[in-house]
């Protein structure tokens, strides 16, 4: 009777391999398969991680109405020149304006220059009162673009937004849109989603208590006479040319 022989090890190693090769294309497809699922889930997970920090800086942004920019304060202004070391004894300029103020607009044609050349060399710390008093007269321009400075301001724009506002300025009176505005936004600087940010901040108008609480501040003080006034360590200048500006600045600089 016929019996069973033992394997051979040629027979044994061929018999692993033929296993070998029946098993690898599917257990090579389920790694395949297990690296591209974690694949997706880091996608998802980097793409998910963007949204919502995007959605929290909407949430911020629309936050509504009572913020106040950050350093500023309704009696103080916002700061213009913050990340400037001041030298010694420099006086503080003060700077009423109203985006709709015609006036404002030549003023900062004239003196803008100057004025940054004087704060960016740290001789004089310089404040930025933005007011909207104008808007009781008609139109919605000055709390608008008042609103747009200071939401660029959250993205580091202030300076950029305000100047292409005084250059592209609306006629007095005027009632504008944030699509109206956004043009200074993107002269400034801002596109994707710092823009999307910033159309969300301006149509909730965030900073709007804090504009009215500086337009009431600033009636509060003896030298405002309107927009523009110009204020140097709280004595009010009346103002020629921007050489006399860096002249009074020279002046009230202690030594």
């Amino acid at each position: 009777m016929a019996q069973n022989r033992p394997d051979s090890p040629r027979d044994s190693r061929s018999a692993k391999i033929q296993a070998a090769q029946k098993a690898g294309p599917s257990a090579g497809a389920s790694r395949m398969t297990i690296a591209a699922i974690v694949f997706i889930v880091a996608v998802i997970a980097v793409v998910g991680g963007v949204i919502l920090t995007q959605k929290s800086s909407e949430k911020k942004a629309a936050a509504g109405g009572n913020s106040v920019p950050t350093g500023a304060s309704a009696t103080a202004g916002y700061p213009g020149n913050t990340g400037v070391t001041l030298v010694s004894g420099a006086p503080t300029l003060a700077l009423y304006e109203d985006f709709q103020c015609p006036n404002c607009a030549l003023f900062e044609k004239t003196f803008g220059p100057t004025i940054k050349e004087l704060a960016g060399a740290g001789k004089v710390k310089l404040e930025y009162h933005i007011l909207n008093f104008l808007d009781d007269s008609g139109g919605n321009q000055s709390t608008t673009v008042a609103n747009g400075v200071f939401c660029a301001a959250d993205a580091g724009r202030f300076q950029a937004f305000h100047d292409a506002a005084f250059v592209g300025q609306f006629p007095e009176g005027q009632n504008v849109t944030v699509d109206d505005i956004t043009k200074f936004a993107e002269t400034a600087g801002l596109s994707g989603d710092s823009l999307s940010t910033w159309k969300t901040c301006v149509k909730a108008g965030k900073y709007t208590k804090f504009i009215t609480d500086t337009n009431d501040a600033a009636f509060k003080i003896s030298g405002f006479r309107g927009t523009p006034t110009v204020i140097l360590n709280g004595k009010t200048l009346e103002l020629s040319t921007p050489e006399s500006l860096a002249a009074a600045v020279q002046a009230a600089t202690t030594k």
